[in-house]
């Protein structure tokens, strides 16, 4: 990274692991055959991954075009007249009307032209156009990087929201089977010395209509989340549920000491880095417009004045001859496109510079949030454990006659919510798990 101008941390040096190699089947170490599928399935036949690779081919054919211009080009010329002219006013003797004549004449000529490249001017086209063709190469293993987390993370998502479903009908069913025991109270009189039972049967029942908004608000989310993935994969947007599939198990940690030089496969940055070098291409090509251009011209034909006549070779023409054009005046015009490109170039620079930030910065958010998403995960685990347990006792005590209503609503909400957090914070772990393997442009294990 250091060709960027950008400082890298210490403990990011070049280390012997990072000789090594890696290995970028991430999708694959995530454990799941059906991501696997899915991932497949969405290359074939993502519409944005199509785009990407038309764009390659288009600047494939600029490498054609800019190769061209140093290359010998021949034309084939052909053109015949026929023309007739009056004299008016001069008459022969002994005939009558106008004195006309008329003359044919055919012409046929290969005409060749070749603009030597003595200074490479061409030659710096073309590599420049080389550069830009894989800088669209990188463009578009960069959409596929893209388009696999995309699809990761919609997976992702449409499980939770699945299992979000699931704890509301539960939700749902817990409520109402607590409204239910009010309901048998309140009708056999039962209000104790707490008092104000009906107040507390109009809560239960305030709760069962509370949970059914919340089953609705969460099956909109997992139709949308279908959707979401349908179209990543190219499919048509039906909603499909999938409510077989289960979130993958993460794998090990990432190790400690990542080494920068993974980063070096990220296509952003690859792909930057062409684009710098097509800007030095380009402003090379402009300095060497500046210079005389060297042309060697030649033909070879025939022409006469008769048709039949064209093809022989007594009738036949040629010529050679060369052609220096050094370019004196051009009111500003080469110097000023000389100056752009520079500017251009020094634009890729920083551009490179920024993306290279850049991804410094992903891996390090990513690795703090590995962090804190483990240690919110193992928090939630405890309190959904905890909160499982105390609505337990308190619906056993409240079947006693021992609890209140209150302890009975509010441990069966806690109890759900925390489950709820804990499936979310699962996602979110995957979901960062993504973003890093993303940031490094590939999995970090080493081998």
């Amino acid at each position: 990274m250091a060709e960027a101008g950008v400082p890298v941390p210490g403990s990011w040096a070049a280390s012997r692991e990072a000789q090594a190699g890696v290995d970028s089947d991430w999708v694959g170490r995530m454990g799941s055959p059906r991501l696997t599928g899915l991932v497949r399935e969405a290359m074939a036949h993502n519409p944005d991954l199509k785009i990407a690779a038309a764009r390659v081919e288009q600047t494939r054919t600029l490498i054609r075009s800019a190769q061209a211009g140093a290359k010998p080009k021949v034309d084939l010329e052909a053109s015949g007249t026929d023309s007739q002219r009056n004299f008016v006013g001069f008459p022969i003797p002994g005939s009558s009307g106008v004195l006309k004549t008329s003359t044919e004449s055919y012409y046929t000529s290969l005409i060749t032209e070749w603009e030597l490249d003595i200074w490479g001017r061409y030659r710096a086209a073309t590599g420049a156009a080389v550069a830009a063709t894989e800088a669209a190469e990188q463009d578009a293993r960069a959409a596929r990087a893209a388009i696999t987390a995309q699809v990761a993370r919609a997976w992702f998502a449409l499980i939770e929201a699945n299992e979000q479903e699931a704890l509301a009908l539960e939700a749902i069913k817990a409520v109402e089977d607590t409204e239910k025991s009010l309901e048998e109270r309140f009708r056999a009189g039962q209000a104790g010395d707490q008092g104000g039972l009906g107040a507390q049967l109009r809560l239960a029942r305030s709760d069962v209509e509370s949970a059914k908004a919340a089953l609705q608000q969460r099956r909109e989310a997992q139709g949308q989340a279908a959707r979401a993935l349908e179209l990543l994969m190219g499919r048509y947007p039906q909603g499909e549920r999938h409510r077989s599939d289960r979130l993958p198990v993460l794998t090990a940690p990432p190790p400690a000491g990542l080494p920068s030089e993974l980063l070096q496969r990220r296509p952003d940055i690859i792909a930057a880095e062409r684009r710098l070098a097509v800007q030095g291409m380009r402003r090379k090509e402009a300095f060497r417009a500046l210079w005389p251009s060297i042309k060697l011209t030649g033909s070879a034909g025939a022409s006469t004045d008769s048709l039949t006549s064209l093809l022989n070779s007594d009738f036949g023409v040629w010529s050679f001859g060369a052609k220096v054009t050094e370019p004196i005046l051009t009111a500003g015009r080469a110097t000023a496109e000389l100056s752009k490109r520079g500017s251009e170039e020094a634009e890729a620079l920083a551009s490179l510079q920024k993306t290279v930030l850049t991804a410094f910065g992903e891996v390090e958010n990513a690795l703090a949030s590995e962090q804190l998403l483990r240690s919110r995960e193992a928090a939630l685990t405890e309190a959904t454990r905890l909160a499982s347990e105390a609505d337990a006792e308190a619906r056993a005590n409240f079947r006693q006659g021992l609890g209140d209503i209150l302890t009975v609503l509010s441990t069966q909400q806690r109890a759900i919510q925390t489950r709820s957090a804990l499936a979310t914070i699962r996602r979110l772990r995957l979901d960062n798990r993504v973003a890093l393997h993303l940031a490094l442009g590939g999995d970090f294990r080493v081998h």
